[in-house]
């Protein structure tokens, strides 16, 4: 049986709630990725071109330091990558994360939230970021509610459940 992680950073509740829902049905241990210097509401404006998150659009270079730098992913075959959607991809602290931690051997599957846009480039960008020797899968997209059963027919197509 593989082992499961469900990883996620979230700056509000949407995919904390998404990750939440996810390792329960998966039964899979759940892990928060946090930046070391936590994001405010001013950090999140997309409106003002010096908030955090404005920054990382025009830069995608930045990486935001973590909490915890390295995770011991040993574990897991299975590595659930939850994100909010910013600016057509995922936050930089994903990026910093994935650079930390040794994904080698593993299946990542993205799952993102968004208010309505798509997951653009982040499943391109990650699978640049993570290297050849891990699978990247196609990931999950969640708009508006996110309820437990679009999670479990995600899970059902992907063969990840029965």
């Amino acid at each position: 049986m593989s082992r499961k992680l469900v990883a996620y950073f979230s700056a509000g509740k949407e995919t904390r709630f998404a990750a939440r829902e996810l390792a329960e049905i998966l039964n899979a241990d759940l892990y928060e990725i946090k930046a070391a210097e936590p994001f405010t509401e001013a950090d999140l404006d997309w409106n003002n071109p010096d908030s955090r998150s404005s920054q990382e659009k025009n830069n995608p270079s930045l990486r935001p330091a973590l909490a915890e730098e390295k995770t011991d992913l040993s574990a897991y075959d299975i590595i659930f990558l939850g994100f909010p959607v910013w600016w057509d991809s995922f936050p930089r602290v994903i990026a910093t994360f994935v650079e930390n931690n040794d994904f080698e051997g593993k299946t990542v599957i993205p799952f993102a939230t968004s208010m309505g846009g798509g997951m653009g480039i982040s499943a391109e960008e990650m699978r640049e970021l993570i290297g050849e020797n891990v699978k990247v899968t196609e990931g999950l997209l969640l708009n508006g509610p996110i309820g437990r059963f679009k999670l479990q027919t995600w899970l059902l197509t992907m063969g990840i459940t029965e």
